[in-house]
């Protein structure tokens, strides 16, 4: 049974917002994120609202009543968001297809299909952000999500950006006031995530900076105090400075965006479509991060020399690259030892192996050390040792375009293994039977333990120590680091 909303009276309708600055204090805010809280309630995992019985429709009633609130709340926010006006009215047009058509699931193609943030990549810049939609390392199910956020995009990004890092897809965000699903761990905002009736081509992909940045200077501080590691003084600087932090992670994320389709590789470095062993998407992670770290290190290298010789002065950008460029390096290895290594569960958890991989691979060739229970790096060592590992990583690439899929597997796995201790019980350490070896991929996945590389002693001590910190970090924003 269809619910007209021309027929759902809203009671104290929302006074029109013009003032983005003020969305997230206004009442039409309030009655669109109370509404959209009150629809989860609702929904079910594919975002669908079942009907409470054959012969009472209460609940599509109820519904459409909340349905009718967001709109409402859109309609009255609208003004303050003129460069999303396509994107708010097709969102409406959505909702009330919605609910007209009985609460099945959901379908918001043509919202998403409007809502282009890549086209508004001003410093400041604000959105409102409403899709039924599931989000990564937040929650599973397709449910209504509303967001009011903001673009940081400082003026030496977008100098990197038209230069030598061209990536008209990345969105750098940050959060102003969100609804539960992103009272998570999850800072992304992705469009293949929101419910539709077929995939277009996505033309952004939006990463919240400042949940990022505040997650590291909560857990780097931690850490290196358990750890009694002696911060250099640019990197202490980022654990008392958000904003600096902010922007050492976009400079970080934009390299390392465009990075998954550069390079010598295979056709797809992700291979979507494939089942493959977890230890493929680590490299693959690990590998756009030190890429990251080596420009970063190009970029600072260039700018320190130009700046010594002193023939040539440089700007005020430059000089804010060359500060973050520092801080990239200090980001990449603190973030992926400190926090990567050891967040989530020990199931096939490719993000926790690519940081114990980057931190066996440092003390193994000596530029860190753990004596006397401190930490410590060599660091004028540092940068060519992570160097040494990307050159690594991209033979292994450069290799696996001449070799079967299976074999790029395997010498994967050897690049791994020969850092890292596997699993005792490993199959594929004591190396897999010739059925398997002959057989079909599957075969080979199916292999892998959901632990196959646990954790060093290190990393276990360090886990314990931390692990009420890292659970602390769950929804955190700026204002909470």
């Amino acid at each position: 049974m269809s619910t007209p909303l021309h027929n759902t009276a809203i009671i104290g309708e929302p006074e029109v917002v013009e003032d983005a600055a003020r969305a997230e204090k206004s009442d039409a805010w309030r009655t669109l994120k109370n509404a959209a809280l009150a629809l989860r309630e609702m929904q079910v995992k594919d975002g669908s609202i079942p009907s409470t019985s054959s012969g009472n429709d209460s609940a599509h009633a109820s519904a459409g009543e909340h349905v009718a609130a967001i709109i409402a709340g859109i309609r009255a926010l609208a003004p303050a968001f003129p460069h999303d006006a396509e994107y708010l009215a097709a969102s409406v047009s959505d909702f009330e297809r919605w609910a007209s058509e009985g609460f099945g699931v959901p379908d918001f193609l043509d919202s998403l299909v409007a809502f282009q943030p890549q086209r508004h990549r001003v410093d400041g810049i604000r959105h409102l952000v409403v899709f039924p939609m599931y989000t990564q390392n937040g929650s599973p199910d397709r449910l209504v999500e509303a967001l009011i956020v903001e673009a940081i995009w400082p003026e030496f990004i977008a100098e990197l950006e038209a230069g030598d890092y061209g990536n008209k897809l990345f969105v750098s965000l940050r959060l102003i006031d969100f609804t539960p699903g992103y009272d998570t761990n999850s800072a992304v905002l992705f469009p293949e995530t929101v419910a539709m009736r077929e995939i277009p081509t996505f033309t952004w992909g939006a990463i919240f900076q400042d949940r990022e940045a505040a997650r590291y200077r909560r857990v780097v501080s931690a850490a290196s105090e358990i750890t009694k590691l002696d911060l250099p003084e640019p990197a202490a600087r980022m654990l008392d400075d958000q904003d600096l932090t902010e922007k050492t992670f976009v400079m970080w994320d934009i390299i390392h965006d465009r990075t998954h389709m550069r390079g010598d590789l295979p056709f797809d470095p992700f291979m979507i479509k494939q089942r493959m062993p977890f230890f493929l998407y680590s490299l693959e992670e690990l590998r756009c991060d030190l890429t990251a770290f080596r420009e970063s290190v190009a970029i600072e290298r260039s700018l320190a020399l130009r700046q010594a010789q002193g023939s040539d002065a440089l700007s005020e950008t430059e000089q804010q690259m060359l500060e973050h460029a520092g801080l990239v390096q200090y980001a990449v290895i603190f973030d992926r030892i400190f926090r990567f290594a050891i967040t989530g569960s020990r199931v096939r958890n490719y993000d926790g192996l690519g940081g114990q991989l980057l931190f066996a691979w440092l003390h193994q060739r000596g530029v860190l050390h753990w004596t006397d229970t401190q930490l410590a790096f060599d660091w004028a060592e540092v940068p060519d040792a992570v160097i040494a590992l990307s050159d690594a990583v991209n033979e292994l690439y450069w290799r696996s375009i001449d070799r079967p899929k299976t074999a790029h597997w395997l010498a994967a796995y050897d690049l791994v293994s020969s850092v890292l201790a596997p699993n005792p019980a490993s199959i594929w350490a004591r190396g897999l039977p010739d059925e398997v070896l002959a057989g079909l991929p599957k075969g080979y996945t199916d292999r892998v333990l959901d632990d196959e590389f646990p954790l060093s002693m290190f990393f276990e001590a360090l886990e314990k120590k931390m692990r009420p910190v890292i659970e602390s970090t769950a929804g955190i924003r700026a204002s909470d680091a």
